[in-house]
C-alpha cells in the first residue's frame, strides 16, 4: 500500500513538472512571437524613415535614434543628411551629430577626423569646445597598452595639450590633466621596459642608451632607482666586455653611473650591491693607472 502511494506521488510530481515546463515553453514561445512582431514593425517603420523625402522628419528621427543610443540606425540617416543639408543653416548641427554618432560607434580615428574638421569648419559653434576636446579624447581611447606602438598616445597628448592651450578656462581642464598624466605614465613604462629588455638580452650598450633616455625624458619617474641601478650594472658589463682600447673609458663611465645612483639613493635597496660593484670598478681603473 505504501509502495503504491509512493508511486502515485512520484507520477503526480513528474506530471506536475511536465505541466509547468510546458506552460513555461508556451509563454516563451508567445514572447518570441511578440518580439518578432515588434521587430518586424520596427524594421518596417525604419525603412519608411530611410525612404522618406521629408528631410526635417528624417533629421528628427535620426536625433531620436541617437538619443535612444541606437547609433547604428542613426548613422545612415546622418550620413545621408550630411550632404543634403550642406550649405544650409542645419549643416552645423547635422555634422555635430554625425561626428558624435561615429564616436559612439567606437570608430575613434574617423570620429577624431570629423571632430577636428568640425572645429575648423564651425569655429564659433556652440559645439566647438566639445569637439576640440573630443579630438584628443578619441586618440586617447584608441591608444593601446604600453607594450604596443604608441603613435596614438602621442597624438592624444598633442591634441589634449593643444586643447588646454586654446581653452584655458574650460571645465574639462582637470580631466585633460588626468589624461595627460596617464598617457605619460604609459610612455614612461614603455621606455623603462624597453631598457629592461635590452638589459635582459645582454645588449648592454643599447640598455645604457635606453636607461639614459628614460632618465632624461622622465626625470621624476617612479622607476628612478631601478633605472639608475640597472644602468650602473649595464655600463659595468659593457666595459667588462669591451675591446681593450675602450675599456678604461667605459669603466670611468660606469663609475659615474655609480655616483649617480648612490648620490640619489645612499640608503637604497640596491646600495650595498652598488658599493661592492664600485670596488670592482675602482680596481679596474687603478689597473690601467698603474
Amino acid at each position: 500500500m505504501i509502495q503504491i502511494l509512493a508511486n502515485q506521488k512520484k507520477r503526480f510530481s513528474i506530471h506536475t513538472l511536465f505541466v509547468l515546463l510546458h506552460d513555461i515553453l508556451m509563454k516563451l514561445k508567445r514572447l518570441l512571437y511578440l518580439l518578432l512582431f515588434l521587430t518586424s514593425i520596427s524594421c518596417s517603420q525604419y525603412q519608411k524613415v530611410l525612404k522618406s523625402t521629408d528631410l526635417d522628419f528624417k533629421f528628427a528621427k535620426a536625433k531620436e535614434y541617437y538619443n535612444e543610443q541606437n547609433y547604428n540606425k542613426a548613422f545612415p540617416l546622418f550620413d545621408e543628411l550630411l550632404s543634403l543639408y550642406r550649405g544650409t543653416s542645419k549643416a552645423e548641427e547635422v555634422y555635430y551629430y554625425y561626428a558624435s554618432t561615429t564616436f559612439h560607434r567606437k570608430d575613434y580615428i574617423l570620429a577624431a577626423y570629423h571632430y577636428k574638421n568640425f572645429t575648423k569648419t564651425f569655429p564659433a559653434s556652440v559645439y566647438s569646445d566639445e569637439c576640440a576636446f573630443q579630438v584628443g579624447y578619441c586618440y586617447y581611447l584608441e591608444a593601446p597598452g604600453y607594450s604596443l606602438d604608441q603613435t596614438y598616445t602621442y597624438k592624444a597628448m598633442n591634441e589634449i595639450q593643444l586643447y588646454v592651450n586654446t581653452h584655458p578656462n574650460s571645465i574639462r581642464l582637470q580631466e585633460c590633466n588626468e589624461i595627460i598624466i596617464e598617457l605619460r605614465r604609459r610612455l614612461e613604462r614603455k621606455s623603462f621596459e624597453k631598457a629592461q629588455l635590452y638589459f635582459k638580452t645582454e645588449h648592454f650598450q643599447s640598455a645604457v642608451v635606453a636607461y639614459n633616455n628614460t632618465l632624461n625624458d622622465f626625470p621624476d619617474t617612479k622607476y628612478l632607482e631601478e633605472a639608475l641601478y640597472y644602468r650602473l650594472i649595464a655600463s659595468y658589463k659593457l666595459a667588462e666586455n669591451s675591446i681593450e682600447t675602450k675599456r678604461l673609458q667605459r669603466f670611468i663611465e660606469s663609475q659615474t653611473a655609480y655616483f649617480d645612483y648612490i648620490n640619489k639613493f645612499p640608503g637604497g635597496e640596491k646600495a650595498e650591491d652598488a658599493n661592492l660593484l664600485y670596488e670592482e670598478i675602482r680596481k679596474q681603473i687603478n689597473n690601467y693607472k698603474f
